[in-house]
């Protein structure tokens, strides 16, 4: 082909002017001489860019994050008490045990068994990413994961722990503990405390964000996405599935209800009609009100909703758009749009996990 081309046109004069319109040289040699093509290839790479500078003023990679320096002693503390089940009453069960760390930071189960063995009455979401959520729990009723740390460790149905004060003197009596929490806190009285166990977990949990395709693409590499990939976060977009998820999460940082365009049990078959954040407020505009997930992993992070209704992630998708956008999309925008969100899949590194 290469010399067949090149008897086509009259010395490496022409050649050298081609290259310079920013055609590949492969492509020069098989495709130049169809003007139609040229014009074609240059409207692609235009709606490319401007799918990128749309998607890079909506979403933000996982670079692009200014990041805290926490100490690395801290860290490795965190680590030991999220994987520690002498953080539950009578030791059956850790941070892990729900956030297993191996399974994209859940335990795939529409609801998890607690200390006691009794389940919880919500889905346990992912602990990677949840950092960069605003708000914390379903109900949005813990600011960061710091916070959000404590309140599994003392619910009754989680991990049981009769109070601060019981945990405290557990880990006080372990010579370890002792140890790692004195060079971590050294300038604190007695280093074991309620707060400090929540703070070095909380800087833990802060380590788990891995980089997936869709952030190598946010940063510039067009390659880092397939064709479909890219048409499912242009139906993303356009089907303003935005308007909640978003930012470095892809959500997380919104309260909204769950059935704007319907009751939401009708569409997911849930076996319990739950009111959402009215449970707390008490407030019937808070009813069916819960936290906007992230859609980081959301292809590893099923089943869905709250309640852990839903399966599969295609279902999912059909069901939001009917639900929040009041319409039903195509099957094609469904394939497109799952293929876009599996984009986001990325694995928690291996020194995270416990050995």
């Amino acid at each position: 082909m290469r010399e067949k081309t090149n008897r086509n046109y009259q010395g490496i004069s022409s050649l050298i002017m081609l290259i310079t319109i920013g055609f590949a040289t492969t492509f020069l040699y098989s495709r130049c001489s169809s003007p139609e093509v040229k014009e074609e290839i240059a409207v692609d790479d235009a709606a490319e860019q401007e799918l990128h500078n749309k998607a890079t003023s909506i979403f933000k990679s996982i670079s692009s994050i200014e990041r805290e320096d926490i100490d690395e002693n801290k860290i490795l503390l965190g680590k030991k008490l999220y994987h520690d089940k002498s953080l539950s009453k009578d030791g059956n069960i850790s941070c892990a045990s729900c956030h297993n760390l191996n399974t994209y930071g859940v335990d795939n189960l529409s609801f998890s068994p607690g200390d006691t063995k009794e389940l919880g009455g919500r889905n346990s979401p992912s602990s990677v990413y949840a950092f960069l959520h605003s708000i914390q729990f379903w109900d949005g009723r813990a600011k960061d994961v710091e916070e959000q740390a404590g309140g599994p460790l003392l619910n009754p149905v989680e991990h049981s722990v009769p109070s601060q004060a019981f945990l405290e003197n557990r880990l006080r009596k372990n010579e370890e503990y002792q140890k790692l929490f004195k060079a971590v806190y050294p300038n604190d009285a007695q280093p074991i405390t309620f707060t400090n166990i929540t703070n070095a977990i909380g800087a833990f949990e802060r380590q788990l964000a891995p980089e997936s395709r869709f952030d190598k693409w946010l940063d510039g590499d067009k390659n880092a996405l397939t064709a479909q990939e890219k048409a499912g976060l242009t139906a993303f977009i356009d089907n303003a599935c935005i308007t909640c998820h978003m930012g470095p999460a892809v959500g997380g940082d919104l309260m909204q209800k769950f059935g704007l365009y319907g009751n939401y049990w009708e569409k997911t078959n849930s076996k319990k009609v739950d009111n959402g954040v009215y449970d707390l407020s008490k407030k019937e505009s808070d009813k069916y009100v819960f936290k906007v997930p992230s859609l980081r992993n959301v292809e590893k992070t099923y089943p869905y909703f709250h309640d852990g209704s839903v399966e599969k992630l295609e279902d999912a998708v059909s069901i939001m758009a009917e639900l929040q956008l009041g319409k039903k999309i195509s099957d094609e925008e469904v394939k497109n749009i799952t293929a876009f969100l599996k984009s986001m899949t990325a694995e928690v590194d291996p020194k995270y996990i416990a050995e």
